[in-house]
């Protein structure tokens, strides 16, 4: 069994990989590869800027929706969709600086009708729910069914189609076997899973798009995945291609970041980030991973293994 300790490091490796992905592909975000190499050679810090005119360590909604999820965890102790979809009309209601159309469609259309699931939407393919995932699967570390229930539900609060449905599914359980110490052959059978089931994502001819189209945004984090030896050059890799970069950071920080873990994860880039964000994806990414079916049974192990040895210490002072 993973030890607890492995479980939260490696889980704080995922949540913070998530945010430093989604703050270096901000800006480059809308660019293209030609683009970027003309300003920035090779884009590789954490500097701001890019359409949104952020400040250097500032993050877009990737992270803001993942943080509205894990709050509401936490606020209600457990899974609670409605909390959910609470947290993510306070967020948009506070007027935030990039939301994606489909997105606020769907938190409009809960606003207006209280509906937990939106429409099915032949134009809902997109890489808005993929890339709020990383506290799903922390919470839902150990069971992969509560995984499924979890994913579609927040899923489709704004996303409802197939593509989105079956991107959330794998990427979910690629960071929860990275977490639990896959190696890199087990997270590729995943996604040949996913080819198997829709041909549509294979990547084994990348083309270079980045779209926010989510078989794009997966292409494009599973070419570099799977074509670099490091977090650090996977994520530099994926943001130099431009397009939706801060989604492509976004995903492939969370998978990079669990597979590799936190040691991986480059202090120059955690010295940049938001140190709110920082701080409060550091308490809540531990409170997920403890409140997770795979984080509880490690914890009653060590917990077991402790009262065994304080028995055994017992036992031989009496003898």
């Amino acid at each position: 069994m993973t030890s607890r300790t492995d479980i939260e490091r490696r889980a704080l490796a995922a949540f913070l990989g998530m945010a430093i992905g989604d703050a270096l592909g901000a800006t480059t975000e809308f660019m293209t590869p030609g683009e970027i190499r003309a300003k920035f050679g090779v884009h590789r810090k954490i500097a701001g800027g890019g359409w949104l005119r952020l400040k250097a360590g500032e993050v877009t909604d990737d992270t803001q929706m993942s943080l509205c999820i894990a709050r509401a965890v936490l606020r209600c102790g457990g899974w609670n969709l409605r909390a959910v979809a609470e947290e993510f009309t306070a967020w948009l209601k506070g007027n935030p600086p990039d939301v994606g159309a489909t997105c606020r469609r769907g938190i409009r259309d809960y606003i207006l009708t209280g509906r937990l699931e939106a429409p099915f939407n032949e134009w809902d393919a997109g890489n808005g729910a993929v890339m709020r995932m990383a506290p799903v699967a922390l919470l839902t570390l150990g069971d992969e069914a509560m995984l499924g229930r979890c994913a579609l539900a927040q899923a489709r609060l704004t996303h409802n189609h197939p593509l989105s449905d079956a991107a959330c599914l794998t990427v979910g359980r690629m960071v929860q076997q990275a977490i639990l110490g896959a190696d890199r052959f087990a997270l590729h059978a995943l996604t040949r899973e996913l080819t198997a089931a829709y041909p549509t994502f294979r990547f084994n001819t990348y083309s270079g798009n980045a779209s926010a189209y989510v078989v794009d945004t997966l292409q494009t984090v599973f070419n570099y995945l799977f074509t670099t030896g490091e977090f650090e050059e996977c994520l530099i890799g994926v943001v130099n291609q431009g397009g939706d970069a801060d989604t492509t950071g976004a995903v492939a920080g969370m998978i990079a970041g669990a597979f590799y873990g936190l040691d991986a994860l480059p202090p120059r880039w955690l010295k940049r980030l938001d140190p709110a964000v920082r701080t409060e994806i550091e308490e809540t990414a531990l409170h997920l991973a403890g409140m997770s079916p795979a984080g509880r049974a490690a914890s009653a192990a060590e917990a077991s293994g402790e009262r065994r040895f304080e028995d055994s210490s017992e036992g031989s002072r009496e003898a």
